[in-house]
């Protein structure tokens, strides 16, 4: 019976911590969709998350077609894949089970920084950077959307990645074709999406009525996740199939 209990209470703690995870999940994506809102209604048209949308604005500007400024869009693109490249290396593989690592609140740490330096150069403008300070500030905003995104691919959760909408309404729309053994997976992806749409909502809301303290909103839904490889509310090895 001891053993039945013990096993059962692990179940239930993870089926908890997973839910965490999904809430920091949406947290994060909302913060991703007001930072692209922000990005491209206030520094000339250039994502810093949405790397589909920078290239083909890259394309456009090559062919001749009106497009935002290349410095500036390359400036987001470059930031953003070295993000990406300083989060694997951090992260490295996950220990299989773990549902999120000390690596990943790491990362999200130094990612936070880089949002700190955003903010603190906004505030020097006032809120109304100039065009020359575009691809600065769309390099340091591109390069913490990469780490969040590197960091949260190590994970392993398919179809989320709080930095991009295509790969999750991918797994959303395939999904209801299983619609009876995909019901927790589905309702992950739609949290991402609404956040996303929620954040970007909120960011232009801000961008237009409160522009000095957009990016403060924008940076302050970072999760955090505590553990040491083996302890702490969110490092959890796996008992079942929960995910």
């Amino acid at each position: 019976m001891s053993t039945v209990t013990t096993y059962t209470g692990s179940i239930e703690r993870q089926i908890s911590h997973v839910g965490v995870r999904n809430w920091l999940f949406d947290a994060l994506t909302l913060s991703s969709g007001a930072i692209d809102s922000i990005s491209f209604l206030g520094l000339g048209k250039v994502f810093t998350a949405f790397m589909t949308g920078n290239v083909a604005f890259l394309g456009m500007g090559i062919a001749g077609n009106p497009a935002p400024r290349i410095v500036s869009v390359l400036a987001s693109m470059v930031a953003f894949a070295l993000g990406i490249y300083i989060a694997t290396r951090i992260s490295g593989e996950q220990k299989s089970g773990v549902i999120w690592s000390p690596r990943t609140t790491f990362t999200l740490g130094i990612s936070l920084l880089a949002h700190l330096a955003f903010t603190a150069i906004w505030f020097a403008n006032s809120g109304r950077p100039g065009a020359s300070a575009f691809p600065i500030l769309l390099a340091i905003w591109a390069l913490a959307m990469g780490l969040q995104s590197g960091a949260v691919r190590k994970l392993h959760v398919e179809g989320i990645f709080t930095t991009a909408a295509t790969g999750t309404l991918m797994v959303l729309a395939a999904d209801a074709v299983n619609w009876r053994l995909t019901r927790d997976e589905r309702r992950r992806a739609r949290g991402v999406l609404i956040s996303l749409m929620i954040g970007a909502t909120a960011g232009a809301y801000l961008l237009f009525h409160a522009p000095i303290f957009a990016p403060v909103a924008a940076a302050r839904d970072h999760g955090w996740g505590r553990g040491d490889g083996g302890e702490g509310p969110l490092v959890v090895r796996r008992a079942g199939s929960v995910k």
